[in-house]
């Protein structure tokens, strides 16, 4: 074996998640301190002369690692693994030595170097053994990893990554609770989210070694958000969301740790309110903006890049949760691009579609109502109403999903329209023969008829937990509600809600139809309020006492003129 073959030789091992380089072999141990020292010795006269001395030590090198991994091979116990730290401590302190001692000679610190990179990769296996994790914080090796991660050989630090990606592993970190918790506490209280950032901020991607430094990274920060959602909070506050919007705007060609950026924003976004005004003050809304108007025109090319126009999507719907959002939205030209977007017939129609319904919803979705209908957004929404899209080409979109953003959107314009712009929206439920309310009522006895076939499924299932004895709940009954909203319950409530939106406009013309319809198709009225009694009594969604009591009255007012 020549000294060339040693350099290359490693072990492959896995990153959390899957990148389209896997198939290629990981870098080497010996190659990470050897591209250390290459940098300091280019101008080296004496390489030649210590061609043989390299190859003896390499082989006395290869000869002990033969010797530790037969030793491996016996089982990890607390004895073994306190050994191995000690063995780490010792290892990491005599490199910050030598590299104090002789900063501009490597030659004499980077013997040190290969051994704390050794070490580094044989505590892989304590990941194997979560129950003992409290050792690593006993003995204060969780410190020492979070303090290389500052090394000023990034080849070290990388390998602390990878370390701390392994013992952070979601599956892992399940298989013993109390030694996850041990862990992560330790991890949390070191800052290792900043410490993390920083090493990111140096990183050079063009580097395949630091590439995979950067996905292992966001691999952590993944493993830690789904075991312990409130570090999501910490994680922004440390400087993650800078760097994400920073990643996602550089002008680089897409790759897996772009994916990555997306879907941890993604993840830090959801449920928090903190992290969505964050990104509004960052000027997160419009790098969001700017990075989904390249597929205003294109479909993504692969499926990957069409899995990061998801994420972004769904970020920016996050965000518009937040009222102070969707002001930026506005004022970043949103409901334009949402708007082309709809026109266009792309892939990203049915999120575009998803957005808009977000912007408008609610009283604080005022502005955003006005303004589309200035950009004509009307032409775009009803022909959307009129037929659903045969072929939704976003996966996992359906008819129904489609159908419900439109009617949402439509009774948020309806509520939030006020003058001139209100009668512009009624107006279009007269054209070509009320067409429209005809479309209107065709969909509220399609969704009459699946709710039908879900209550009785239901009061079958509450008939026979009666008959067995068993209690019906609140609980109970809240989740029974929630099964009849997935069955289209919360369709056909919006779309009595339009019904009596339009009905109660004094134009009579409107009013005749909804009638007529439903006394040809034997239904009545009394149907349609009881539908719209039950949203009244259910809606809020989080909001404040006082907004649901105002949009319960507003509701009930309707029903008397309906």
């Amino acid at each position: 074996m020549d000294v060339g073959e040693l350099l290359n030789y490693q072990p492959d091992r896995g990153t959390k998640r899957p990148r389209d380089d896997d198939s290629e072999d990981s870098k080497a141990r010996r190659r990470q301190a050897g591209r250390e020292r290459n940098r300091y010795q280019e101008d080296d006269g004496d390489t030649a002369e210590d061609t043989e001395e390299d190859k003896k030590k390499l082989l006395q090198i290869i000869d002990k690692e033969e010797e530790e991994d037969e030793e491996e091979d016996e089982p990890l116990d607390e004895s073994s693994m306190k050994k191995m730290i000690l063995t780490f401590e010792k290892r990491s302190y005599k490199n910050q030595e030598l590299r104090i001692k002789f900063p501009d000679n490597p030659e004499k610190f980077m013997e040190s170097e290969l051994d704390l990179n050794d070490i580094i990769q044989e505590m892989h296996v304590i990941a194997t053994m979560p129950d003992l994790y409290h050792l690593l914080v006993e003995l204060n090796a969780v410190h020492s990893l979070l303090g290389l991660l500052g090394h000023d050989n990034t080849d070290v630090s990388i390998a602390v990554v990878d370390l701390l990606q392994e013992l952070t592993d979601i599956d892992t970190l399940h298989e013993s609770e109390e030694g996850a918790e041990v862990l992560i506490d330790a991890l949390v209280d070191g800052q290792v989210i900043a410490l993390l950032v920083q090493n990111l901020e140096r990183l050079d991607e063009n580097v395949k070694e630091e590439s995979d430094g950067v996905h292992n990274t966001l691999a952590i920060i993944e493993n830690m958000t789904e075991f312990r959602p409130e570090i999501c909070t910490e994680a922004v506050q440390q400087g993650l969301m800078q760097w994400l919007l920073k990643r996602l705007k550089a002008k680089m060609p897409f790759d897996g740790n772009k994916l990555y950026c997306s879907e941890i924003l993604a993840i830090l976004l959801q449920n928090n309110d903190s992290t969505r005004e964050l990104l509004g003050e960052l000027d997160g809304i419009d790098v969001l903006l700017q990075q989904l108007s390249v597929f205003k025109r294109h479909n993504p090319s692969t499926t990957e890049e069409q899995e990061m126009m998801e994420n972004l999507f769904d970020s920016l719907c996050s965000c518009l949760m937040l009222s102070s959002n969707r002001e930026r939205f506005l004022k970043g030209e949103g409901l334009q691009l949402m708007n082309l977007m709809l026109r266009e017939k792309k892939m990203s129609r049915s999120s575009a579609l998803k957005v808009l319904d977000h912007a408008m919803i609610g009283p604080e979705g005022a502005d955003n109502c006005h303004k589309f209908v200035d950009i004509l957004g009307l032409r775009t929404i009803f022909p959307l109403f009129m037929k659903s899209p045969k072929k939704v080409k976003k996966i996992g979109t359906s008819e129904k999903e489609h159908e419900e953003h439109v009617c949402s959107i439509l009774a948020s314009l309806l509520r939030n329209l006020k003058g001139q712009q209100r009668t512009r929206l009624l107006s279009k439920f007269t054209e070509n023969d009320s067409e429209k309310v005809d479309r209107l009522m065709e969909l509220h006895f399609k969704y009459l008829d699946a709710m039908q076939v879900a209550d009785k499924k239901i009061e079958g299932e509450k008939h026979d937990m009666v008959r067995r004895g068993e209690i019906i709940d609140d609980d109970t009954e809240d989740e029974f509600y929630l099964r009849r909203l997935d069955a289209g319950l919360f369709v056909l409530q919006l779309i009595c809600y339009i019904m009596a939106e339009i009905s109660t406009a004094s134009i009579s013309q409107i009013r005749q139809r909804v009638h007529q319809i439903l006394s040809m198709r034997g239904s009545s009225l009394k149907i349609v309020r009881h539908i719209l009694k039950e949203y009244a009594e259910n809606i809020g969604d989080g909001k404040s006492q006082e907004f649901r009591e105002s949009e319960q009255r507003r509701i009930l007012d309707l029903l008397e003129n309906f």
